[in-house]
């Protein structure tokens, strides 16, 4: 996994311990969660260890968390981030609960900055390479992010996707600007990759 997806311990004797990755624990019952909490951290004290207090948190969540907080008088089940995606209670069509994901807002602003430097940095190849380059991003991003619930974040990636290359292609010279009815003109001859949606528990199911 990349580095982004990962939490730091520390040791107290000051070695730089490896990475280690984010954990996400489920807990039928609110009491099996806490007395885990203790457990957890008082295992890692005996090797010197500690959570980092600022990124561990018990929250409720589930198909009853709704309820179980309305009747406590409380908001909205909370979210949480994990792998890139915010986690989110909902409902399917047919009114079933599932767990929805959608992409996480820093990882779409650090993603969307990253396009543009890389982008600028191709600004004066040949356009078809800047197609077959941005195709292969749009591509990838789709096999990551592209499942049920999250069609919006996608779209968004897309079209700043086709933004951020209408800019640099504008500023490649000041006698022929790429203008947008110039540039619409060029994505159809060279389309970029279109909305692809996985369906996650529909493919579990057909396993």
């Amino acid at each position: 996994m990349s580095g982004d997806v990962h939490v730091r311990f520390y040791e107290r004797l000051g070695v730089r311990l490896p990475r280690a990755t984010y954990l996400v624990m489920g807990f039928e019952d609110e009491s099996d969660a806490r007395r885990m909490m203790l457990d957890l951290k008082e295992r890692l004290a005996k090797f010197g260890l500690a959570l980092h207090e600022d990124k561990t948190r018990l929250l409720m969540f589930g198909r009853y968390a709704a309820e179980r907080r309305a009747e406590r008088g409380m908001g909205r089940p909370e979210t949480f981030d994990f792998l890139g995606f915010t986690h989110y209670c909902g409902k399917s069509r047919n009114g079933r609960f599932i767990v929805k994901r959608k992409t996480q807002r820093k990882r779409m602003i650090r993603k969307l900055k990253e396009l543009r430097l890389d982008m600028r940095k191709r600004m004066h190849i040949p356009v078809a390479d800047q197609w077959q380059w941005l195709s292969a991003v749009l591509r990838g991003h789709y096999a990551y992010y592209g499942l049920t619930g999250n069609y919006r974040a996608i779209k968004r990636f897309l079209q700043e996707g086709e933004t951020i290359w209408q800019r640099a292609l504008a500023r490649r010279s000041q006698k022929a600007r790429m203008f947008m009815p110039r540039f619409l003109k060029l994505l159809r001859r060279l389309p970029l990759p279109q909305l692809n949606i996985v369906n996650p528990y529909r493919a579990a199911h057909a396993r």
